[in-house]
Parts: C-alpha cells; structure tokens; sequence
C-alpha cells in the first residue's frame, strides 16, 4: 500500500547537507510520524514520502526553495549595540531570542558584532540550503 496524502506515517530519516554534513536524522530514536499532506513537515519531504510503499527506502534532495526557503536580506537585523543588555555576553554564532512588537518570540544567529552594532540573522538555520535525506517508510496508518 503506498502512502498517500492524509495518510500517518512512520518514517526513519537522515538529512544531510551539500557538504555531506548531517544537519537532523533519526537514528538511535523513534521514527518521525507526521500526518501527509497535512503541512507538518517541509513540502519537498511530504512530496518524497508520498507514493512509498513500506520498506521502502530511497534518497531524495530537496533545493532549497522546497525546504525552508532562500535566505532573506530582509531578515538579517542591525542594531545598536548599546541595545544588548549589559549581562549578556553576545558571540558570533549566538543563539538569541529577540521578541517582535506583537509580543512573539523570534530565534536569531548573531552574525556579525562591531563597538557600535550587532548584526543579527532572523533566517532559519537551513534557510538557503538544498537538504538531502535517505528515507525509510516503516508504516502507514
């Protein structure tokens, strides 16, 4: 029976990038189970999952813009560096949590830091990344 949208599924995964650097994988865990079709996974891995049959296993790369998209300038921020409470000592690669006028909480990379600013990158992690994962489709329910 192969997996069709609105179908649950059970999957084992490993993702890597272009460079072969493993970024997420389900190794040594519980197989990911999602629900196809149903948005809760990126479009490109609910489009590779959709006609497997169980058992199966196969390898697909999804560019970037079928994953978390391409990166964008418009969420890369500036600020003042005097913004940045005293207590926190800031770090290229930081992880930080800036909150949005609505009240949001939103994660952001530090990516640069000078005397007078910190530049801050509001993109997911993955954003700009072509991903490649091998699949197994371990049930469909």
């Amino acid at each position: 029976m192969a997996a069709q949208s609105g179908d649950n599924v059970k999957i084992h995964y490993t993702g890597t990038l272009d460079d072969g650097s493993v970024f997420d994988s389900s190794e040594g865990r519980e197989p990911l189970g999602f629900t196809l079709g149903a948005g809760q996974v990126i479009q490109g891995f609910d489009d590779a999952v959709t006609g497997m049959e169980v058992g199966e296993s196969k390898t697909v790369r999804i560019p970037a813009n079928e994953a978390y998209g391409e990166t964008r300038d418009d969420l890369i921020l500036e600020m003042p560096r005097d913004q940045v409470p005293p207590d926190v000592e800031i770090e290229l690669g930081m992880q930080l949590s800036v909150q949005q006028q609505n009240g949001q909480a939103v994660p952001v990379t530090v990516v640069e830091i000078t005397d007078e600013t910190v530049k801050l990158d509001a993109n997911h992690a993955l954003a700009g990344k072509a991903l490649t994962f091998a699949l197994e489709l371990v049930s469909v329910g």
